[in-house]
């Protein structure tokens, strides 16, 4: 999973999200799948004048027909909820504007350090994915 902001066609990190600053755990649902649970950070500079941001990944294992949840945190308090569908391959992609312009006007929708929680529903036993 990489949280990242880009403008037009080029991309640029403004976040760390690196493997090891994330947190990852397993809630079985039922004996065949579990919720994965992702929770890492994003911190969107006040000098950021980048417009979008996205949150990519890819599940070695994900349960047809459940999208992804994505839940973003600032000081304990919920500020944004997606969810966004898996791809035949197991990836996702959310994209959210970190910063709006309009008529001249720029408006931050992100500054500053949020939680990130990433929810996925994944078979427990990879061998069981194949239909």
């Amino acid at each position: 999973m990489i949280l990242k902001a880009a403008l037009a066609s080029m991309v640029l990190v403004v976040a760390l999200s690196a493997s090891a600053f994330a947190e990852t755990t397993i809630m079985p649902l039922n004996s065949e799948i579990g919720l994965e649970k992702t929770i890492t950070q994003f911190h969107a500079p006040s000098n950021n004048r980048l417009p979008w941001g996205f949150v990519e990944g890819k599940i070695a294992n994900p349960v047809e027909g459940h999208p992804v949840i994505i839940q973003f945190f600032k000081n304990g308090e919920a500020v944004h909820f997606a969810q966004t569908d898996v791809n035949d391959d197991g990836s996702y992609e959310y994209r959210f504007r970190v910063v709006d312009v309009t008529n001249g006007k720029i408006t931050k929708i992100f500054e500053g350090d949020y939680v990130v929680k990433i929810f996925k529903v994944v078979y427990l036993d990879k061998g069981s994915t194949s239909a």
